[in-house]
Formats: structure tokens, sequence, C-alpha cells
């Protein structure tokens, strides 16, 4: 049975209520990402009042320190009882140099050694034995007693990586413990490409499916069954889908089903500053193909069919926002109860 996890909100003066509210609606887990705040602290208080799964998606992992990281992480493992997921992802070269100050040489080696790292520290800290780990970014040799955590007794929080490529997804699969997939995708791009690439790094180290996660992202649109619900949800739909579409990263899902072309043809247009017409470009098989559309029990019940034979956990994408009085019924049309 697929979980169903939602975007918590960065708002530290409300968020702890929102995440009470979502967790009593029946969402599985929460998670948050690098927008207007912090990605962490939101969780902190999401994590003393909440009973589902709690995590990143993602923490851009390259500006910083495996050692930072640890300690936010275990951190969390242990205010949670066992319920936090590190999710990390590499973010794009502008991003990376121009937003955050720091080095962009080889994402894929570097995303590599951060896991590494940080996993040396949770294996140092969790078994009280020396760290020793010298990597080409890093290296993380002082361990004092005084400044290492005890024990955990979930074990230390696995680590789940965000890939779209071939060869970070690969990476998932043979140096973390799940996948987080970008929202932006389509059910054949996933068994097509996704799964196979993750499989084989997988393979490569020996490791089967069992203690890995796979999270899918899934672009929603929710009505009442009204048109001029329907037509709003639609588009919302579409203007996310073309702010994400315009992106030359994300080409490769368009291309799966012979629509490469319109991603120069988005990128083109945010260069002339025509931002609201971007879901102009996406028709109905386009939206039917993205993303998910229709009132709360027919999303639950297409997000199981479409992901629920591959997939552990669901990260919804709600471009409108989300509903509480909604959400309990798409969960439970998502577990067919």
């Amino acid at each position: 049975m697929i979980a169903v996890d939602v975007l918590l909100n960065t708002n530290l003066e409300t968020n702890a209520e929102t995440a009470k509210g979502l967790d009593a609606s029946g969402a599985d887990g929460l998670f948050t990402y690098e927008g207007k705040g912090d990605v962490f602290f939101p969780l902190v208080r999401a994590g003393t009042v909440t009973n589902g799964m709690l995590y990143t998606n993602i923490a851009v992992a390259i500006p910083r320190s495996p050692m930072h990281l640890a300690y936010q992480a275990w951190d969390m493992q242990r205010l949670t009882g066992g319920r936090f997921a590190l999710g990390l992802g590499s973010q794009i070269r502008a991003h990376i140099e121009n937003r955050y100050g720091s080095v962009w040489e080889s994402p894929l080696r570097q995303m590599r050694e951060t896991i590494e790292a940080t996993k040396a520290i949770f294996d140092s800290w969790q078994h009280q034995t020396q760290l020793e780990f010298e990597g080409e970014w890093t290296r993380h040799t002082l361990s004092s007693p005084m400044l290492t955590p005890e024990p955990l007794p979930s074990g230390p929080p696995p680590i789940w990586l965000a890939a779209l490529g071939p060869k970070m997804t690969q990476l998932a699969g043979a140096c973390a413990d799940g996948l987080l997939v970008h929202p932006f995708t389509s059910q054949e791009h996933l068994s097509k490409h996704t799964i196979p690439n993750m499989m084989m790094g997988l393979d490569s180290q020996g490791k089967g499916l069992s203690g890995f996660t796979l999270t899918v992202g899934a672009i929603v649109g929710v009505h009442d069954g009204t048109v001029k619900s329907k037509d709003q949800a639609e588009s919302m739909v579409r203007g996310m889908l073309g702010f994400y579409g315009s992106t030359p990263a994300y080409r490769p899902v368009l291309e799966t089903h012979g629509w490469g072309e319109l991603q120069p043809q988005l990128r083109h247009m945010t260069k002339e500053g025509k931002w609201g017409e971007l879901g102009d470009l996406f028709d109905q098989e386009h939206l039917q193909t993205l993303s998910i559309i229709g009132t709360p029990s027919e999303v639950g019940v297409e997000l199981a069919k479409r992901f629920g034979q591959t997939a552990d956990r669901v990260a919804l994408s709600i471009p409108q926002g989300i509903n509480l009085s909604w959400l309990t019924d798409l969960v439970r049309g998502a577990k067919g109860s």
C-alpha cells in the first residue's frame, strides 16, 4: 500500500498546527524543500506533534558540510524516534555558485562523497568508533567524545537522494537508502528510465530493494467536480508544468513521449517574460500524462494505479495548495479504503 506525503509549509509561526492538521487528515508523511526558508527548522516543530514520516525533499547538499548534515539529521532522528529521512539533492550550477557561493566541480562525485562522508559519520557515532574519512572535498578525522552524540535506539536516519539523470539515479541505487523522483515525471518515464537505472545502481553493489525506499513525486490538481473548479485546477497544473518544462534538465521526461521540442519553446517564452503563458502549450494529453487531475478520491485512486506497484511513497506537488477537507478522501482513495 503506497504512502501519501504532502508538503509542509515553512512558516514557523503556524507550521506546527498545520503539521498536526495534515497528520490528522491522513497524510502518511510530511516533507520540506529549499525555498524561502530553512529546510530543517519546520520539521523540528512538526516532529513533536505528528506520527508520520518526516523528510527533507530536498536539502541542497553540495554547499553543506557532511558534519552539519549529520548533526541535523541525527537530532531529527532522535526527536522523532526514527521517523526521519535525510533527503539530499545536488541542485544546479547557477544556484550552487551564485546563490550559495559554493564550489561546483563534479556534482556526481561531490554527491557520492557527501553521502559516503555522512554515512561514515553516522557509523562512527552509532558504534562509538574513531572517525576516519578523507575525501576529495571533505575530511573528517576528529571525533572528540565531548562532541560525539550518543547512539540512536532507532539507528541512524536513512539518506534518500533526489535524481533525474541516469548517472545520478544509478548513484542513488548504489550509495543511498532511497530515491526521490522529481514530480515532473510520468509513469512511462519511470518504468523505462528511472527504475532501470535505479536497479542498475542497486545491482552494482549487490543490493536488493529490501530497505530501499522509492518516493515518486506527482503533480496533482484537485477539484470538486464542477466545471469551474476543474478548469481552475487544470490552469494551476498547466502553470507548474510550464515552469518545470522550461528547464533543460527536465527535457528527457518530455522526450520519453516525443515532446522534446516543447522544452526550447518554453525556454524561449521565459526569456521573453511570458511566464503566464507557459501553460498554454500543454494540451489534454500532456496533462493526463504528466499530472493527475480529478476529485480527491479520483486522484487517490489514480495515484495508486500509476505508482502503487512500483513506489513505496508518493510526494504530492499541489500547485493550488492543500485543503484538509479533501486530503482525507484523497488518501483513502490511494489506499483503496
